[in-house]
């Protein structure tokens, strides 16, 4: 039986849910906890950094409790209720701090929150992606729903990335700490909604194993494959730049340009950069491959990412203040790595037939599996970087925009952090693929030759 639109609407209503709740951790747990409450930069850093870092290893634990459930209503959908309450939850209480905690008292409540946070968010996410096989029939239709499901949170990441500072100011005024506590109140009330429509109307029409490899296999795997070795660093590296201009392009809206209506500002930039790098994924990645191969297109993303932060380093020195200006860097930036999520994905698919034959052992499941693990782990790097950053620089707890612009020691520090950082990141990225990437489309071609001559 066929996938009813209405299975469909609510399986993409519940991958908004989700990313809106996890952009909204993401990107601005940082910000509240230093820039909001005064919580020092670097010990926030350290939460966060440990916090990714453990949910990455909890990842593999969470499959294998998921894999072992047995109940009346199915494998995943007990699990997706019981994370997505219990992270909603938890959500609101990260974002609604008792106003009576300071000093270390505050640290040690973010702390144990946001580590929760992580483990109650892997509790409704891996059961989430994993039962797409129990509702649906392979091929096409599975294919299908994985690719809605992907681009339904990609909005849900979207919306909450560009909403989220106008509506702390509609919801709180001049208070952002009472603004941030409403809005996790709202994102939290739509996530429930969302994944409730989700559990009811989805059922498990099959029973399904669910491979969950140990972080043990995921590193075996890299060593024998030294193609996935190579695509991982490159995922790290590539995601931990990006991520670091993300974390700290807030700070740089609020204390660099600054003005009373830098939020207006903030929202803009955000609402074009993430319509780039939607187009990029959906329109320009295509139109650039009918021209060139994968590995040329991956290097002309990487010469307009480091052009866009040079381009944008130049405008931050000379003092340009137009948000509109900033579009220029902008689009070369989000328009790059947008094609480079979507290129990373595909070579760290095509390792899989290489570690086939090279080992003789398919580790498709193990190889993906380290995708969102070396994902997050560059989450949590990069937010250390930026938390040493606000802490060295001495970009503090409500300093006034004025302050900051008149501090042109602690402003530069920031320009060159956002800029300069990136840039090496994707150097030493591009370096190491163009030295150790192997897997061009003739090798891939005599690889899937031989693979099919053993069968």
């Amino acid at each position: 039986m066929k996938l009813s639109g209405k299975e469909k609407v609510s399986y993409g209503l519940g991958a908004v849910g989700k990313d809106m709740v996890y952009m909204l951790s993401a990107s601005y747990i940082l910000y509240y906890y230093q820039d909001i409450l005064g919580v020092s930069a670097i010990a926030m850093g350290i939460i966060l950094m440990a916090a990714r870092v453990f949910d990455a290893f909890n990842d593999p634990i969470m499959g294998i409790i998921v894999a072992k459930t047995k109940t009346k209503w199915g494998k995943f959908r007990p699990w997706l209720f019981i994370g997505t309450v219990l992270n909603a939850v938890i959500l609101y209480i990260m974002f609604a701090a008792p106003p009576a905690l300071d000093g270390k008292g505050l640290v040690a409540y973010a702390a144990v929150i946001y580590i929760l946070w992580g483990v109650t968010y892997t509790m409704m996410d891996i059961p989430f992606w994993s039962m797409i096989p129990a509702f649906t029939d392979s091929g096409k239709e599975r294919e299908n729903l994985s690719t809605l499901a992907r681009s339904c949170a990609g909005v849900g990441s979207a919306i909450v990335t560009i909403i989220t500072v106008k509506c702390v100011e509609l919801l709180g005024g001049s208070n952002e700490r009472a603004g941030f506590k409403y809005f996790a109140l709202i994102i939290a009330i739509l996530f429930i909604v969302f994944e409730i429509i989700a559990c009811v109307v989805i059922k498990e029409k099959s029973t399904v194993d669910v491979e969950s490899p140990s972080v043990g296999d995921m590193f075996r795997s890299l060593i024998q494959n030294d193609q996935a070795m190579t695509i991982v660093i490159a995922i790290v590296l590539i995601n931990a730049s990006l991520y670091i201009t993300s974390n700290l392009l807030i700070y740089f809206f609020k204390y660099d340009i600054g003005g009373a209506k830098w939020t207006d500002d903030y929202t803009l930039f955000n609402t074009f950069g993430g319509g780039m790098q939607i187009l990029s994924m959906m329109l320009f990645f295509p139109l650039f491959r009918k021209f060139m191969s994968a590995i040329h297109v991956f290097y002309a993303s990487f010469i307009m990412a480091v052009a866009g932060y040079l381009l944008l380093l130049v405008q931050m020195i000379i003092g340009v203040k137009s948000v509109y200006l900033y579009f220029i860097p902008a689009f070369f930036v989000f328009m790059a790595f947008g094609m480079l999520t979507v290129l990373t994905t595909v070579f760290l698919a095509n390792t899989v037939d290489y570690g086939e034959w090279k080992n003789n052992r398919r580790d498709e499941s193990v190889i993906f599996s380290m995708q969102t693990f070396v994902v997050k782990l560059a989450s949590g790097v990069s937010a250390f970087i930026a938390s040493l950053c606000l802490q060295v620089f001495n970009i503090s707890e409500n300093t006034d925009a004025a302050d900051a612009v008149a501090g042109a020691s602690s402003v530069m520090g920031l320009r060159m952090t956002m800029t300069i950082l990136p840039i090496i990141g994707l150097l030493i990225a591009i370096f190491i693929f163009a030295k150790k990437y192997i897997l061009t489309d003739k090798k891939l071609e005599e690889i899937s030759k031989e693979l099919k001559s053993r069968q």
